[in-house]
């Protein structure tokens, strides 16, 4: 058994967070830092997190995920935030990026700006903000793997009010819109139902297939 698989094994969607433990800063830059490195369609990257640890904040967003407690008890609560549309401007603003950090650019890739921009900039804002979401659900792979590996607990959290949420922290004058949410900490074994549950997932040959 690899240390990945035996890290994935170890981890659960933590019910019940010790308020007391801090996940160190070290640790915590390398989750946000492979959220960041996070593969993303055409590199677009089309989403941004939002890192918070004050505790009046996260009392604040409690009542918003329907009274949770992981987001007051956790350490450090992490939104991923996706591009409410993806716009030209925004293409470009990656592309550019690119062109700098490389030095250099090509006919081929710049003709793929053209495409991206005209794919996106002809359908609604909807559609490319579900587009962007996806791709946010990359990143929140990436942070719940890192978080593994680093042995800090976490659990990924859909159930809350994104509207209400995006409101509180600022997003629609950033033109972003909350996706997820990923509470990071260390687990409070005594009072949390499920740390020692067997952990369950169908068996290989129920969810894989495979075509020679």
């Amino acid at each position: 058994m690899t240390q990945l698989i035996s890290k994935l094994q170890w981890r659960y969607a933590t019910k019940k967070y010790d308020p007391a433990r801090v996940v160190p800063h070290d640790k915590l830059e390398r989750i946000v830092e492979a959220i960041r490195l996070a593969p993303t369609s055409s590199g677009l990257q089309p989403f941004e997190l939002i890192v918070i640890r004050n505790p009046e904040l996260r009392r604040k967003i409690l009542p918003l995920a329907y009274g949770q407690p992981q987001v007051a008890e956790c350490s450090h609560l992490l939104v991923l935030a996706a591009w409410a549309d993806v716009t030209a401007e925004r293409i470009d603003m990656m592309f550019d990026l690119t062109n700098t950090e490389r030095g250099s650019t090509n006919e081929g890739w710049e003709a793929y700006r053209q495409v991206l921009i005209a794919r996106h900039t002809g359908q609604d804002a909807e559609a490319n903000f579900q587009f962007a979401a996806r791709q946010a659900y990359i990143g929140l792979g990436a942070g719940l793997i890192a978080a593994a590996f680093e042995e800090v607990d976490s659990t990924p959290m859909e159930g809350f009010d994104a509207a209400a949420l995006d409101e509180l922290l600022g997003l629609p004058a950033r033109q972003l819109r909350s996706v997820s949410m990923l509470a990071l900490g260390y687990r409070e074994a005594a009072g949390d139902w499920l740390v020692g549950l067997k952990k369950v997932r169908r068996p290989r040959e129920d969810f894989v297939t495979d075509l020679a």
